[in-house]
C-alpha cells in the first residue's frame, strides 16, 4: 500500500484535518442535544465537511486509564458526548467553519438561552489526522 493511501478507497488522506469535542451532558438534555447534532451535521456537511460524528457514552468507568467520565468530571446523571468533524486540511476547515458560523440555523442555535449542555465544560480541539487505518 502507498503511503499516506487509504487502504480501502486508495484516496489520499494526506492533510486531512479533525475537530474534535468531549461534551459532558446532561441524561435528560440527550434528546433536545440530538436534535441540535443532526441540525449541525446537516449545516457542515453542506458546507463541506468530509464526516460528522455523534457519539454517546456507553462504556465510561473503564478500568484502565482514565475513564471519560472521570475525565470529563460528570456529575450524577450525566454522560458525555464525544464527537468528531472531518475536513480535507486545516485550511478547509477555518473555510467550512467560517461559513457555519454565519448560517441562521446555526446562529440561532447559538443564541438559545437553553443551550442542552455547558459549553464551558466542554473540551474542543483540532487534531492533523497522522494514522488513518
Amino acid at each position: 500500500m502507498a503511503k499516506g493511501k487509504n487502504n480501502k478507497s486508495g484516496k489520499s488522506i494526506t492533510g486531512r484535518y479533525v475537530d474534535g469535542f468531549v461534551i459532558p451532558i446532561s441524561k435528560k438534555n440527550l434528546t433536545s442535544y440530538l436534535r441540535m447534532a443532526r441540525l449541525g451535521r446537516e449545516v457542515w456537511l453542506e458546507y463541506g465537511a468530509l464526516e460528522y460524528r455523534e457519539c454517546v457514552g456507553d462504556d465510561l468507568n473503564v478500568k484502565m486509564g482514565l475513564p471519560f467520565s472521570k475525565m470529563a468530571k460528570l456529575k450524577a446523571g450525566e454522560t458525555v458526548v464525544f464527537s468528531w468533524i472531518v475536513y480535507k486540511s486545516r485550511a478547509h476547515r477555518d473555510t467550512v467553519n467560517s461559513k457555519v458560523i454565519k448560517d441562521p440555523r446555526i446562529a440561532k442555535m447559538m443564541n438559545n438561552k437553553s443551550m442542552p449542555f455547558d459549553d464551558k465544560r466542554m473540551a474542543y480541539g483540532g487534531f492533523k489526522i497522522k494514522v488513518n487505518e
